[in-house]
């Protein structure tokens, strides 16, 4: 099996096991990524995933020598992008554990991740520069949008490494862990997103996602749509009688 999942409520832990390749993704395992992450959206007890790639390496973008053999990604303007789930928009948070290469295709999978939990050895890169092969899943895109167009033209132009430290002062990696604690960390981290009361936090994320191209008055207009249909869950009323009896004063969590 290319893709395995592992469960630990309310964490949901998505596996890239293709060691022999630097967990590179052909079109199989493409397809098997975007099953994972459409079981992780209906199941109800997961709250926040995790994605991360098995033997040292997160993902080294799409296996080429596939490609060559006839079992290459999709390629196709409708449906699932060639690495997989890139063209999804979840309703619920994706954290990547990124260790060793995060480059090519599986930069694009680390970016299309709402966080990333990243080692101190960690190598970034378009490294598909050298062969031709375009960013066709979101790193053109997605790339300016985190760290902005001047780093992203260096990264996208060059196709040069990107260290785990220069990520971090980018706003590339969101935390440096220890070598080996990725998905350890990642995991602490989306328990912890987990206790968070789930319907303003995804209000709140989809709003941030949704904003991007529309002019302030109509993003201003969309934040308050998501306001209102969180207030409208009542969960406001929980917090506020938590808050009422000392819980989560003084910037405590």
């Amino acid at each position: 099996m290319s893709i395995k999942i592992d469960r630990n409520y309310p964490v949901f832990t998505v596996i890239i096991d293709n060691p022999e390749v630097k967990n590179a993704v052909d079109g199989e395992t493409a397809r098997k990524l975007v099953d994972a992450f459409q079981l992780f959206e209906r199941d109800n007890k997961a709250l926040v995933a995790v994605l991360w790639g098995s033997n040292g390496d997160f993902c080294s973008g799409a296996n080429l020598k596939a490609i060559s053999e006839g079992r290459g990604n999709r390629i196709e303007r409708d449906g699932d992008g060639p690495m997989g789930p890139t063209r999804m928009l979840l309703t619920k948070p994706v954290i990547a554990a990124i260790a060793g290469y995060a480059v090519a295709g599986g930069l694009e999978l680390a970016l299309w991740c709402d966080l990333r939990v990243v080692e101190k050895t960690a190598i970034f890169g378009v490294f598909c520069r050298r062969f031709g092969v375009p960013l066709i899943d979101g790193g053109t895109v997605r790339l300016p949008r985190l760290i902005g167009m001047s780093r992203a033209l260096d990264m996208i132009l060059t196709g040069r490494p990107i260290t785990a430290q220069e990520a971090y002062q980018w706003g590339l990696a969101n935390r440096l862990v220890d070598n080996g604690q990725s998905r350890e960390k990642a995991e602490q981290l989306a328990k912890e997103i987990a206790e968070f009361p789930t319907t303003c936090m995804r209000n709140d994320r989809l709003s941030v996602y949704t904003q991007f191209g529309m002019n302030i008055e109509d993003a201003m207009e969309l934040e308050f749509e998501f306001g209102l249909n969180t207030l409208e869950s009542g969960e406001y009323l929980e917090g506020s009688k938590e808050f009422t009896v000392g819980k989560a004063k003084h910037g405590k969590f």
